[in-house]
């Protein structure tokens, strides 16, 4: 994959802008806190190891009506000439409209300039456009207030599955694997190749309608290793039981350069340091058997 230090130099300028705006240290919010460190000392110095992707969630104030965003980012190394990944999330929007106001920005991005550092017209954008979703949420909630309010005296059931397969390599199943994520609204992550991983969480009923879905009709050589169920009472609890903000394709470079074929090995050493970074090293070892060792910087 190409890494260009010019552009890593902007991607630093932009978060050293965002964190002199949002100077609090709940607005801005690194996933990886040493990631502008290790992208400074590659961008100046002789590291050879790419640098991790810089990932934050930004939280957006909305005046009217008054509620928070959380706007996640992830820069690809070639940003600004490629669009980021953005994803929205708020308390206060519904699955609908958290749906259509993530669909609505993805189009707004497809109008920026390539080359054109771009948070910040999203921020405006949210600023702008968010009101109305959240508005439409309070009166789902307000036309649904009898329903709501048993609902309210409920738990829900939160799950966590982690699925092993031999392998993933077909293009069938890289495919169905994140749209059905998104589908049922689950976060988490796929990594391919051999061994393949896959983790999801969410609504516990939503984990097993995917895992239903994933193997049927005739996946064989795949298992749920593991699985963590909780139950929460609101969507806070729910913020905190999810690992990951959104559900993603893990790439870690193979062992030769063969692509993704059936001799494709991923790096387990930096899937061990994925893992460590979304504080669930412990299902190395409940994979594979053994305590991991990360790759070498």
């Amino acid at each position: 994959m190409e890494i260009r230090k010019d552009l890593l130099e902007l991607q630093l300028s932009e978060l050293d802008m965002l964190m002199s705006m949002y100077p609090g240290g709940d607005e801005l919010v690194l996933d990886n806190p040493a990631a502008p460190t290790d992208i400074r000392r590659f961008v100046d110095g002789p590291r050879e190891a790419p640098p991790p992707r810089l990932e934050f969630t930004l939280n957006v104030e909305v005046d009217e009506p008054k509620a928070t965003v959380a706007m996640w980012c992830s820069f690809p190394p070639l940003y600004p000439e490629v669009l980021p990944k953005i994803h929205l999330r708020s308390k206060e929007l519904s699955r609908q409209q958290q749906k259509d106001i993530n669909q609505s920005l993805h189009s707004f991005l497809d109008t920026s300039d390539l080359g054109e550092l771009c948070t910040m017209p999203v921020v405006q954008w949210i600023q702008e456009n968010a009101g109305k979703h959240i508005t439409l949420s309070l009166a789902e909630l307000q036309s649904t207030n009898t329903q709501t309010a048993k609902e309210e005296n409920k738990l829900t059931s939160l799950s966590r599955f982690w699925i092993y397969s031999h392998h993933i390599y077909r293009q069938e199943l890289l495919r169905k694997i994140p749209a059905l994520a998104k589908e049922l609204d689950l976060t988490g992550f796929c990594l391919p190749g051999k061994p393949g991983i896959i983790c999801v969480e969410g609504q516990t009923k939503y984990c097993e309608e995917y895992w239903h879905k994933l193997r049927y009709p005739n996946w064989k050589h795949i298992s749920c290793k593991h699985r963590e169920d909780v139950e929460c009472k609101d969507q806070n609890e729910e913020a905190k039981f999810r690992l990951f903000n959104v559900f993603e394709e893990l790439a870690f470079e193979a062992h030769g350069d063969y692509g993704l074929r059936n001799d494709y090995h991923m790096d387990l050493g930096r899937f061990l340091e994925y893992l460590k970074e979304h504080k669930c090293d412990y299902m190395f070892s409940i994979f594979f058997g053994v305590e991991g060792k990360e790759s070498r910087k």
